[in-house]
C-alpha cells in the first residue's frame, strides 16, 4: 500500500534534487512535507529537539526519507560539534518523533558507506555484515547514528538503514571529489583557469555510484519496505572499485583537455583508504534494485553540469 504522506529532510539538498522527481511519479496521490531551504518548503533545524516532535506529531507521516546531514568529510572535521548535532542527535529527535506520534511509519535512514573504514582494508567487497570501524568524523557521526537507529527499531522503530557508497551527479558541490575534479576540467575548457588541476590522492579506488541510481534504490526501499525487517541494512553499490586518477582522466578526455596536475596538500587525507568497495547483493534481491546507468555517461552528465554552471 503505498504511503499516504511522505515527510522528507534535507529536501534542498543535492540528493532531494534526484529523488524529489521520482517520490512523486512513483506515488503520484503521496502528499509530500518537504524539510528544506527551498520555496514551498518547512525550514526545519533538525538539533531543534521541540521543533523536531511538533512537525512530526502535525504530519503524521506514513513515511519518512532522512537525507538531512552534514554530508561533506571536509564540512565535518571543520566543525565536527554541527556534525555530531546534526547527524547523531538530529537524527534521534526526528527518529524518536515518529516512535512516538507516528510508530507506524516507515523511516528510511540515509546512512554512508563511509562507517565502514578501516573494515575495507581486508580489500574485499564488503557486504552489510562487516562491522563499522570509522576514520573521520563523518563517518563516527553517520555510524552513531546507524547504530542508534538500529537499537531503536528493536523498540519498534520501522526503520531500514540504507548506506551508499560514493555517489556523484549533476547539481552536486564541489566538496565531492567527482564534482571538483569537473568543476576544474570545465574552467580549464572554458578557458577561465590555467590548464593546471589541484588534486588529491589519485591511486585510492572508490566504488562510484550514478545519484539517479542510488535514488531509485530508496524509491524502491518505500515501495517495498512492508516486506523489509525493522532494523534492515542495504549496502547501495556498484560493486565496482575505479581509481580516482582513472576518474580525472575520464573527464580530461571528455572535455577535450589535457592540464598539469598539483598536489593540494589540504586534499590529503591522513587515513585515506586504498580500495573501497561495496556488495550490494542485498538490495539486489531484497529491492530488486542494480544500477542502471553507465559511468560514462554520469562523467558526461556531471561535466556538462559543470560546464552550464562555470559560465
Amino acid at each position: 500500500m503505498p504511503p499516504n504522506r511522505i515527510l522528507v529532510t534535507g529536501a534542498s539538498g543535492f540528493v532531494a534534487g534526484h529523488l524529489l522527481p521520482r517520490l512523486r511519479a512513483a506515488f503520484p496521490d503521496t502528499v509530500l512535507t518537504l524539510c528544506g531551504g527551498g520555496p514551498g518548503m518547512v525550514a526545519l533545524d533538525v538539533t531543534d529537539t521541540a521543533a523536531v516532535d511538533a512537525l512530526v506529531a502535525s504530519v503524521r507521516p506514513d513515511a519518512c526519507v532522512h537525507l538531512a546531514a552534514v554530508s561533506a568529510i571536509p564540512a565535518a572535521q571543520g566543525d565536527p560539534d554541527l556534525a555530531w548535532r546534526v547527524n547523531l542527535h538530529g537524527t534521534l529527535a526526528l527518529a524518536r518523533a515518529l516512535l512516538r506520534h507516528a510508530p507506524a511509519c516507515a523511516f528510511l535512514f540515509v546512512s554512508s558507506a563511509d562507517i565502514y573504514g578501516r573494515a575495507f582494508r581486508s580489500g574485499i567487497a564488503l557486504d552489510e555484515r562487516a562491522a563499522p570501524a570509522p576514520t573521520n568524523t563523518y563517518g563516527a557521526t553517520k555510524a552513531a547514528a546507524d547504530l542508534a537507529v538500529g537499537a531503536l527499531a528493536a523498540e519498534g522503530l520501522r526503520a531500514v538503514r540504507l548506506r551508499p557508497f560514493n555517489h556523484t551527479g549533476p547539481g552536486q558541490s564541489d566538496s565531492f571529489v567527482v564534482a571538483a575534479f569537473a568543476r576544474q576540467v570545465a574552467r580549464v575548457a572554458a578557458g577561465l583557469q590555467p590548464p593546471v588541476l589541484q588534486v588529491g590522492a589519485l591511486d585510492p579506488f572508490r566504488d562510484f555510484l550514478d545519484v539517479r541510481d542510488v535514488c531509485d534504490a530508496y524509491v524502491a526501499c518505500l515501495q517495498r519496505c512492508d516486506a523489509l525487517e525493522p532494523g534492515a541494512i542495504l549496502n547501495i553499490a556498484s560493486g565496482v572499485p575505479r581509481r580516482i586518477g582513472d576518474v580525472l582522466d575520464a573527464l580530461q578526455r571528455l572535455a577535450g583537455v589535457q592540464a598539469r596536475l598539483e598536489t593540494g596538500t589540504a586534499l590529503l587525507r591522513p587515513a585515506d583508504i586504498p580500495i573501497a568497495c561495496g556488495d550490494a547483493t542485498l538490495a539486489r534481491h531484497l529491492l530488486g534494485w542494480a544500477p542502471r546507468i553507465a559511468w560514462e555517461d554520469t562523467l558526461r552528465d556531471v561535466l556538462a553540469d559543470w560546464r552550464t554552471r562555470v559560465q
